[in-house]
């Protein structure tokens, strides 16, 4: 059957369950595509450059067939996906949702683990066979029992991502990251919006700079799980939705506005586990009034957590300011089962030595974090990269 066709007939399988799984439909068809065209491509290797032609002509092949979405780009797109997701099907993967595409794809293929890591090379080999003794063998191996419903690995299957959010994951270069945001978007919901902010904002950086070895295979395979509260403060944090400028004029009140104005995407740069108490919480001692810029509680820690906002660098006295709000919550406002109340800074630059000397060794419960009002230059996102490359071969 020629490949136009092989296409073609995916496409329809795809289209007729699109009422039950449009989503997955999509997703397995585009991944299935991509398989196809890398065995068109081995299959003609011996024909000079003919592998390199096979995109552009089936391009042109699928319009003269009126099939649209699926120029010579996107094409490319599902070649990548498919390299990219080398294990994408696996045995856990719903029979039915499967069978949409019995003339091309075997459950043999799933479940015999040699013939998978075969395929699933950086040049994958199909030696499965086509036409009708092909059609027999996927009928065959469809009756073999396998369990439904495995845990979602990264890199794996899932229908809680749809192409949009793939097509943002392929952008990672590093299968590190690409499996700490797979399994982030899943666990926060994330649009595919959302999961590209949070990559072009460095998230996994960020995250991977405060963590030892053990952590960093833990983001990647785990995702984000704070243990600690070194764990759960990011820097810096990276507040571009808020639309600010970079002004000297700008007023720790309006920064504090802006943020509550777009509550929801704080709370999404914060992290896991944040629940939003009050803003300007006074505290009265003797008559003196105090004020503290934000309050949160931990849902994971299960604490109380003090935000100071300085619009300038952070000065000394500001910690002294944070340890009086935190020890007055410890105090006074804490409950038997709580435990002991956090302090975050938030300034525009800080002295990491004068952090460190201002605290002592054995002080964990302020911290100070730098903010950005726009997301990472291309520059320092490459630079960014680089270096955990670098970091991940020297591990």
């Amino acid at each position: 059957m020629p490949l136009q066709d092989r296409i073609s007939t995916i496409l329809n399988s795809a289209e007729t369950h699109a009422a039950r799984s449009v989503n997955s439909g999509h997703v397995l068809a585009n991944w299935l595509i991509g398989r196809e065209i890398i065995i068109e491509e081995q299959e003609g290797k011996e024909r000079a450059t003919y592998g390199e032609k096979v995109i552009p002509k089936l391009a042109k092949r699928l319009k003269e067939l009126k099939i649209k979405g699926y120029s010579a780009a996107n094409l490319w797109l599902c070649r990548q996906f498919h390299l990219s997701y080398s294990n994408f099907i696996q045995g856990s993967i719903n029979q039915t949702l499967l069978s949409q595409f019995q003339p091309f794809f075997t459950a043999s293929e799933i479940l015999d683990a040699p013939r998978r890591e075969s395929l699933n090379k950086a040049t994958p080999i199909l030696d499965a066979p086509r036409g009708e003794s092909r059609k027999q063998l996927i009928t065959n191996d469809l009756q073999t029992s396998h369990t439904p419903c495995d845990p979602f690995k990264p890199g794996h299957f899932t229908p809680n991502l749809s192409w949009t959010h793939y097509r943002t994951l392929m952008k990672v270069s590093f299968s590190e990251a690409r499996s700490f945001y797979e399994i982030e978007s899943i666990r926060n919901a994330w649009s595919a919006r959302e999961l590209e902010r949070q990559i072009n904002s460095l998230l996994y950086q960020r995250l991977a700079k405060s963590t030892d070895k053990e952590g960093l295979l833990k983001l990647a395979n785990e995702g984000h799980q704070p243990q600690s509260p070194a764990h759960i403060f990011k820097d810096p944090l990276i507040i571009e939705f808020l639309g600010l400028p970079e002004s000297e004029k700008l007023m720790e009140s309006d920064l504090e506005s802006a943020l509550l104005a777009d509550l929801q995407s704080f709370l999404l740069e914060l992290g896991n586990g944040f629940a939003f108490i009050a803003r300007q919480q006074r505290l009265t001692l003797e008559g003196d009034h105090f004020y503290v810029d934000l309050v949160f509680y931990h849902t994971i820690l299960k604490c109380y957590i003090l935000i100071d906002l300085k619009v300038g660098k952070l000065a000394h006295e500001d910690i002294g300011q944070l340890q009086l709000y935190v020890n007055y919550y410890d105090r006074e406002r804490c409950a038997s089962d709580d435990n002991p109340t956090l302090g975050l800074i938030l300034a525009t630059d800080k002295n990491d030595t004068m952090v460190k000397y201002t605290l002592s060794e054995d002080q964990q419960s302020i911290f100070a974090s730098r903010y950005q009002l726009h997301l990472p230059s291309e520059e320092l996102l490459a630079a960014e990269i680089q270096q955990e490359l670098r970091n991940l071969q020297s591990e």
